[in-house]
């Protein structure tokens, strides 16, 4: 059969993602894409180091990052992402800066972080008071909070898992036993930290139940990149990708919600489960209260 007539496949965009070593959801940074974007995919060097600040340092050198780059431009991107949010708040504001400068001179194509994505992101939907949720132990997320301070927004709660390894395993349950713990207070949306905690299909039901809009890490690193290139992530019902969304149940902020309808919970709660044990602080068990740990399903 002759099929000279389709002239070949159509053009495409490229968004190129560097991405940490142990980075497992490849297939749910499609999910935001649209048909006409292509996503090429590069990891950095492994090192024997669990998920910490350490870690967080290493995946993020610039030497690496440059590395990383140069073999993505090899197929031509209109953009690349640094897909990782704790290698790219880990040095704060300056930090982050500096990385996105040093892709960008070595690429010599448009270059963001997840971190950078994020603060982008909270400007267009006019959220500086935010709920936060990490798979983290505590100093990681310490040091979250003491970037979103930097840029200006404050954390009105948070709930933190604790882990070290195989974040991509956990199951949306705890992520929204998580949400549900970390939004006490007066904040104008939610954000779930870390690239390989799974989140798109949990994004429209948070929205749903808590009144406001729910950002995620790999979320707000399509969404930006895709800007960036003058495309639009897909996903069905979520406030940033949505302005529809936004102007719905989404919408309303947690102080606009009846005391008695408001999520339960307090400003940090660390859900710490087997096999994997939480960081500790000396003089501190790493135990979470009884009441604070996850429930199983009825």
């Amino acid at each position: 059969m002759d099929v000279s007539f389709l002239g070949g496949p159509q053009p495409q965009l490229g968004v190129g993602v560097v991405a940490p070593f142990d980075f497992a959801l490849d297939r749910e940074l499609w999910r935001w894409v649209p048909d006409d974007v292509s996503l090429h995919l590069t990891r950095t060097p492994f090192v024997p180091v669990e998920v910490s600040l350490d870690l967080a340092r290493l995946v993020s050198e610039h030497e690496t990052l440059r590395s990383a780059v140069q073999a993505l431009c090899a197929v031509s991107p209109q953009v690349i992402s640094y897909a990782c949010t704790s290698g790219s708040f880990v040095g704060g504001m300056a930090g982050e800066r500096a990385m996105t400068t040093a892709m960008a001179q070595a690429g010599e194509v448009p270059s963001l972080t997840t971190s950078g994505a994020l603060i982008e992101a909270l400007h267009e939907i006019g959220a500086w008071r935010i709920a936060v949720v990490t798979p983290y132990t505590k100093s990681v997320t310490d040091s979250l909070e003491d970037f979103l301070g930097e840029a200006g927004v404050t954390v009105t709660g948070r709930a933190y898992l604790g882990l070290t390894r195989h974040i991509w395993k956990v199951p949306y349950r705890d992520v929204v036993d998580m949400a549900r713990a970390a939004v006490v207070g007066a904040a104008d949306a939610l954000f779930i930290s870390c690239t390989n905690l799974p989140t798109y299909d949990v994004i429209p039901q948070l929205e749903a139940e808590l009144r406001m809009p729910v950002l995620s890490a790999n979320q707000v690193t399509m969404w930006a990149a895709l800007r960036a290139i003058g495309a639009q992530a897909v996903g069905p019902y979520q406030a940033l990708l949505d302005p529809v969304a936004r102007s719905g149940p989404a919408a309303m902020s947690g102080s606009d919600v009846p005391p008695d309808r408001r999520p339960a919970g307090t400003p940090e709660a660390a859900f710490a489960g087997p096999p994997l044990a939480p960081e500790t602080d000396p003089g501190e068990t790493g135990e979470p209260p009884d009441e604070l740990r996850p429930k199983p399903p009825v």
